[in-house]
């Protein structure tokens, strides 16, 4: 399996069962305008619509950016509509990577600042390199907050207070802190990085899919609803597995001492 499909801005490619990569190459920064969002947006639904992909790796291919958030040149120029319209496709991709049945990892190697932080923490995990790049959401320094879901996944990343001051200062900060305030899932050496995704990524794609579904979706609405209702949600996704041929793949497989070989 080695699928490679290109647009002038964004590739997909398919090398492993189960895993996909996004790699973002709009040189210099990944900056994105309303274009380039369109072209990341396409390829999320495409995805969407794939079941043999089951996690999802976002890259960059530019060796000091992982996405700089939104092109300042751009913004600055455009009419408030224009802007709007910009904001609302970034929005737009945050939402379908979040609810989208797929695992997403976004694999950080540089700078994430802003819009690109915002596609960050709209992933399940964010990996990181080793190195001296910085993270940050330094919108209050245009007078502005993020739009693209920022604060919302910021604070339930790293906590309120914490939350607060990034927010409010703007200042960028370094792979250590980005540490400590827990916003990283994983940190790797630069050179180690893309393996370590990629055996993590493997890992997670060899299991069940409509499980793997299930677990994100029952994670991601039951962390916001009242203990009963998420008890509720649980019971009817967990109901809803046991006919299925990965369960009879998974029973079996346990009772007769073998990994499991799922299929859907």
């Amino acid at each position: 399996m080695n699928e490679r499909h290109s647009q002038s801005n964004v590739s997909l490619t398919k090398s492993t069962p189960g895993v996909a990569h996004i790699t973002l190459q709009l040189a210099p920064a990944n900056a994105y305008h309303e274009s380039f969002l369109r072209e990341i947006g396409m390829v999320i639904r495409t995805l969407e619509q794939d079941d043999s992909v089951r996690v999802v790796v976002i890259n960059s291919a530019l060796p000091k950016f992982f996405c700089a958030g939104a092109d300042i040149k751009v913004f600055e120029s455009n009419s408030v509509q224009q802007n709007l319209a910009l904001v609302a496709a970034a929005r737009t991709n945050a939402n379908a990577i979040e609810n989208s049945s797929k695992i997403y990892i976004a694999e950080v190697a540089g700078h994430c600042l802003g819009g690109g932080l915002e596609i960050a923490m709209a992933c399940d995990f964010i990996f990181a390199a080793e190195g001296n790049y910085r993270f940050g959401l330094p919108e209050i320094k245009l007078g502005l907050i993020p739009g693209n879901g920022g604060t919302q996944r910021l604070v339930r990343r790293i906590g309120r207070r914490a939350a607060m001051e990034v927010l409010l200062t703007g200042d960028t900060f370094g792979l250590a802190q980005a540490q400590e305030l827990g916003l990283l899932d994983g940190v790797y050496s630069a050179e180690s990085l893309a393996a370590g995704t990629s055996e993590f990524a493997e890992e997670i794609a060899r299991g069940p899919g409509r499980a793997i579904a299930a677990t994100k979706r029952a994670l991601r609405e039951g962390s916001s609803l009242p203990l009963n209702q998420a008890l509720a949600l649980e019971a009817e996704l967990a109901d809803s597995l046991y006919e299925t041929p990965d369960a009879e793949e998974g029973l079996k497989a346990f009772v007769e001492k073998r990994p499991p070989v799922f299929n859907q």
